[in-house]
């Protein structure tokens, strides 16, 4: 990675480049494994510019997080699957279709929020904000049940969001094919919430 003179870095692309690096190490090494001097290395900072812009390792790993909930969730995954299917069942499926291609890359690495949950713990500010974005994640789930008219939307993204998290973890263990699994288990759970026919 090249080496910039800082006094000529515009502070916002400084800024950037550190959390585009740390991006890069927390997804693939996780939080605690990576450290501070080796995020400023890597991002061919000065470590007087590093702290001016993150005064701490947990204010990066807090960039990293919104990154990915930007990047990955909101910007790929929410949209694509949207862009599969016509109408919200079907696009509530097509999340797994985009998991499916997910799974199949050398280079998966599972879900950040996932991992820094269970790496920093409920109580820690990176798992506090970890809960938050898996809780925006489940309302776009929502929202899709409520667009697909299902019944009892909060329960259904609750227990949809089971399939999507587990699928994820099963996949990190080696089944490749575990979006598809958790597709089939998702069919059977909005046939369960679909409106039940009123007797005649």
């Amino acid at each position: 990675m090249r080496t910039v003179t800082d006094n000529l870095e515009d502070p916002d692309d400084v800024r950037t480049r550190i959390v585009v690096t740390a991006y890069d190490l927390f997804s693939h090494r996780g939080i605690r494994d990576v450290g501070v001097d080796e995020l400023i290395r890597a991002s061919g900072v000065a470590k007087a510019t590093f702290y001016r812009h993150f005064p701490s390792k947990d204010d990066v790993a807090l960039a990293f997080l919104k990154r990915r909930d930007e990047l990955w969730m909101m910007g790929s995954v929410v949209p694509e699957a949207k862009s599969r299917a016509e109408n919200p069942e079907d696009q509530l499926l097509a999340i797994f279709d985009v998991y499916d291609q997910w799974f199949q890359d050398d280079d998966f690495e599972a879900c950040s929020f996932v991992k820094v949950l269970m790496e920093m713990g409920a109580g820690h500010p990176l798992g506090l904000a970890s809960i938050e974005y898996l809780g925006r994640i489940r309302q776009q789930v929502r929202l899709l049940a409520d667009e697909a008219g299902l019944e009892d939307s909060g329960e259904f993204a609750l227990s949809w969001h089971i399939l999507m998290k587990g699928s994820i973890i099963a996949a990190a263990e080696g089944d490749r094919l575990a979006a598809r699994r958790a597709r089939h288990m998702a069919s059977g759970l909005i046939a369960d919430h679909r409106p039940k026919a009123l007797p005649a």
